[in-house]
């Protein structure tokens, strides 16, 4: 049955990824009152499905893409600051070898291929230190050390790799965990006077005089009903094409090119906390990183994917890619068998008519349509690294028709727990040891890394495990999963294990399903006290 909010909205945001997430935290902060709605759990698709790194885009340069990647680039730092429990600085290891060649489509391999033929698409060591100094300088760099290089026939970070590699480049960015980044903004939206509400699908919407009406599903309750807001946003990241042709119908010159990425997870390759830059000969180049303690990382590919409605898998052609890539440069090669997890996202790119889906553009692209009344925004793109200057960005666009809202202020703000310095999670383990002293050190440092100060008021009068609870394994008990559940959205086993945390790395299949009966039967008994 159909009813009507009582209360009209400044804002309804379409979609509970990071830039729906990140404008509903600017937007609530600016004091406009703002609902959004997510189909599925938070950060269920793209946002989860990232490489885990806030990074400048050291590739992007050879598509001379300067300004995207010096937004990234200082944002890298002001990122840091606001949540150095979720995301800290990581050193990457770039081995350079003579066959390292450009992606044909770049306009810097075009141009050298004109005044230097004889290259024949190789990228030549003076390039690559080009490029890693205006990688240095570009963003005002302070908290991250510069590039140095590295005696790979000396130093640790060769160990893992082939005899043939001699010299590497070192440079930094930063690692952060992008699921939690998603809940982060949300819970901190919702503190604000946000109303994030998940597994809340938009059927429809229309205009009717200068608001939208916004028909919605709970998907849980299946209860129907209609919110009115004076702009709506649309923030679907794979499905805003649906979103503009079947939900919102309007016209819309601009289009969004699906990208699939796909990543392999596998037992540590190596004992260093340090990343690889790896570059192919096609071209193109992977990561590979240090992953949740006792794993690597190794990713991505770029494949044009047909149908936002289609689940994106790591395909059997991908994994072998990915297993090939890193073998080139391992001393022991990667195999399938390897494997012990994969993941796979769809991209959201502008479609700039690229000639290939590595070549598509990185950055976002914001249009607002307002012809036949009430405004909506539609975002195209983006990166999680510039997610924050993205709602900056849509903000201005909101603040031609809310014309007394407030400036920017989300720079430096911290994000619920991340409210010490950059570098203080040693300090906070140490604290949490000598509070709780039943903790063992690992799992007081997952602790920390997932909520950083909030820690503390998870555990807190706790005197013995015994007093947490339920235990679940790999160190979640009842007591961490009630927080879950009332502070972070989660309302299954897999939001819980995949999104707000990787314990699906560790649990087996009968102890998820431990986690979800717990979670139904809370469930329950809520319903019952309502």
């Amino acid at each position: 049955m159909e009813r009507h909010t009582d209360k009209v909205t400044d804002l309804f945001i379409i979609g509970g990824g990071i830039n729906g997430c990140g404008i509903a935290r600017d937007a609530a902060g600016r004091g406009l009152s703002v609902t959004l709605a997510e189909m599925n759990d938070l950060a269920s698709a793209t946002s989860s499905a990232s490489t885990k790194l806030f990074h400048g885009g050291l590739r992007y340069l050879e598509y001379f893409e300067f300004r995207l990647v010096r937004e990234s680039l200082i944002e890298r730092e002001t990122l840091l600051r606001a949540m150095p429990h979720i995301s800290w600085p990581m050193r990457f290891v770039l081995p350079y070898h003579k066959d390292m060649r450009f992606d044909s489509e770049t306009p810097t391999s075009r141009l050298l291929s004109t005044v230097m033929p004889w290259m024949k698409g190789r990228r030549p060591a003076w390039l690559i230190r080009l490029g890693l100094f205006m990688y240095d300088n570009l963003g005002g760099r302070k908290i991250l050390p510069g590039t140095s290089s590295l005696d790979l026939q000396s130093a640790p970070e060769g160990v893992p790799l082939q005899d043939k590699f001699h010299t590497a480049y070192e440079y930094s960015d930063c690692w952060i965990e992008d699921s939690r980044l998603v809940v982060m903004n949300a819970r901190d939206a919702e503190a604000r006077g946000a109303n994030i509400l998940v597994r809340t699908e938009v059927l429809a919407a229309k205009r009717v005089d200068d608001l939208w009406e916004i028909t919605i599903r709970d998907k849980q309750s299946g209860e129907t009903r209609v919110v009115q807001a004076k702009m709506l946003i649309n923030a679907g990241g794979p499905w805003v094409g649906d979103i503009i042709q079947t939900k919102i119908h309007i016209n819309s010159r601009e289009g969004v090119r699906l990208v699939r990425g796909s990543h392999i997870v596998t037992p540590k390759l190596y004992d260093h906390d340090k990343c690889y830059f790896f570059q192919g000969e096609d071209g193109r180049i992977i990561f590979s990183i240090p992953y949740e303690r006792d794993f690597t990382l190794i990713g991505t590919t770029d494949q044009d994917h047909p149908d936002p409605a289609e689940p994106p898998i790591c395909t059997e052609t991908e994994q072998e890619y990915l297993c090939a890539f890193a073998s080139k440069y391992f001393q022991k090669p990667v195999a399938r068998d390897d494997i012990v997890w994969t993941y796979s996202g769809v991209r959201p790119l502008y479609d700039d008519g690229a000639s290939s889906a590595t070549a598509a553009t990185r950055d976002y692209t914001l249009k607002v349509d307002a012809q036949g009344g009430a405004p909506v925004l539609n975002v195209f793109g983006g990166k999680i690294t510039t997610y924050r200057r993205l709602a900056e960005s849509a903000m201005d666009k909101v603040s031609e028709h809310f014309p007394d809202l407030s400036g920017p202020w989300t720079a430096g703000v911290s994000l619920p727990g991340g409210d010490f310095p950059v570098g203080g999670v040693p300090d906070l383990v140490e604290a949490l040891l000598a509070d709780y002293p039943f903790l063992d050190r690992v799992w007081a440092q997952r602790l920390v890394r997932a909520y950083g100060t909030d820690a503390k008021t998870i555990l807190g009068d706790a005197k013995s495990v015994s007093d947490l609870g339920d235990d679940f394994g790999a160190t979640l008990t009842a007591r961490e999963l009630a927080w879950l559940i009332d502070k972070e959205y989660a309302r299954t086993a897999e939001d819980v294990v995949w999104r707000r945390n990787k314990m699906g790395l560790r649990l087996s299949a009968e102890q998820i399903a431990g986690i979800q009966g717990w979670m139904d039967s809370k469930t329950k008994l809520v319903a019952v006290n309502a």
